[in-house]
């Protein structure tokens, strides 16, 4: 294909930067926060108008008194954590959190600027200026001064048109695939639950456990309580130990950090909690979403996370299952403490309270081999899907640096 040279001009020679304060108290003004828009994608996520009406997340540290307006036609782009990804163009007016930049084109079509700000070599360069080391953001004035493909407006409008079309279908692929990984995913869930609340004899006989989360277990089963089986690990200072960290979706592991970003001082980490190999770590705030697993190695976590170490007849490999199911999560959320959901705590004193079912230790380990041999397929579909959508979303960002750029004619 022939390679169109665009012109190119800095950011801020195209567009208007609108620093309008918003009145928060003005219904037709519904709410976009960093949080509401899509990495990558150029679109906001799924949520109800209710959502859109909130306050801005308290996470971001602002007030009502210092969102944004933006208008219809305007683009949105989120300065906190650049390389996110965060571009939105507005169909409706509205007030946005103070992380996102709010840009009315002037030689710009508005679809055409939204690609641009999702066009990675413009991602690159906003986030190298980025300043904060844990809150990286970039300013307006680095923003601004990037250079930008400035095309004819009618090319413009064809390349917008274009990549509406083309992402449109990328993103119908990702989809699709998405609902698929997460039937994998919950079949996976759902037949651990069963697992290791029942054993891998389906046939054996079942009780009453006299539990009201755990229900019937198997007769041959004990239950206890957490403090039977754990006990709280609160060691300090030992800063040297690598870093981990607790996610939804893998548990505890390895925390990484990009090389040209430090995230603290090494005296700062004499703070951080110990957690020894086998350890049960979860993370208070989100415990009941299922953010907890199993230490692979030594290691510091927050502060704020609880470590329990085994001391009765209960592996961690185990209890990494258990604590990970649905019906665990959901007895976690009913002993969690907090005035609003989204700031439900489990502390230590609740959480050793909750009584768990007790197989042999042989029983325990069956069951951990079972779940592995059992789902060792599930697991191999699961990583070609992953794989799958991340070859999809780098078509797609590639398909927007060639069209943008004019690598590729568009017709």
């Amino acid at each position: 294909m022939t390679h169109e040279v665009f012109a190119r001009q800095r950011l801020k020679h195209s567009v208007q930067l609108r620093r309008e304060r918003a009145d928060a108290s003005d219904p037709a003004l519904r709410y976009v926060g960093l949080e509401h828009v899509g990495s990558g994608t150029g679109k906001l996520l799924p949520v109800t108008d209710e959502t859109f009406n909130d306050k801005p997340a308290q996470d971001e540290g602002e007030t009502a008194s210092t969102s944004t307006r933006f208008a219809s036609g305007d683009v949105l782009f989120g300065k906190l954590r650049p390389y996110l990804a965060k571009a939105f163009l507005a169909d409706f007016p509205g007030r946005c959190s103070a992380e996102l930049l709010v840009m009315r084109p002037t030689a710009f079509e508005s679809g055409f600027l939204r690609y641009v700000c999702l066009w990675r070599d413009f991602l690159d360069e906003v986030d190298a200026s980025t300043f904060g080391s844990k809150m990286p953001r970039a300013d307006w004035e680095s923003v601004g001064n990037v250079f930008v493909p400035v095309p004819d407006m009618p090319v413009q409008r064809a390349i917008a048109d274009y990549l509406d079309r083309e992402t449109a279908r990328l993103d119908a692929l990702v989809a699709a695939k998405e609902r698929a990984l997460s039937l994998l995913i919950e079949k996976k869930k759902a037949v651990t639950s069963r697992v290791v609340t029942r054993g891998c004899d389906e046939s054996a006989p079942t009780r009453e456990s006299g539990v009201d989360w755990l229900g019937l277990i198997p007769g041959h089963w004990d239950t206890r309580r957490v403090s039977w089986l754990f006990r709280e690990r609160d060691e300090r200072c030992e800063p040297d130990l690598p870093l981990l960290e607790v996610s939804l979706n893998t548990g505890v592991a390895l925390r990484e950090f990009s090389s040209d970003r430090i995230e603290g001082t090494a005296a700062d980490f004499n703070t951080y909690k110990v957690a020894r190999r086998g350890d049960i770590v979860f993370n208070k705030m989100r415990m009941w979403q299922g953010a907890v697993g199993v230490a692979p190695q030594d290691g510091l976590v927050s502060p704020d996370y609880v470590v329990a170490a085994p001391t009765g007849p209960l592996t961690s490999a185990f209890a990494g299952l258990l604590f990970r199911t649905g019906m665990f999560s959901a007895e976690c959320c009913r002993r969690s403490r907090g005035i609003v959901w989204d700031r439900l705590r489990l502390y230590w004193d609740d959480f050793r309270e909750i009584v768990l079912p007790l197989p042999s230790m042989e029983e325990q380990d069956e069951i951990v081999y079972n779940v592995a041999a059992r789902f060792a397929r599930i697991d191999a579909l699961v990583g070609a899907t992953e794989r799958s959508i991340a070859l999809i979303k780098e078509r797609r960002s590639a398909l927007i640096s060639a069209a943008v750029t004019g690598a590729l004619k568009i017709a």
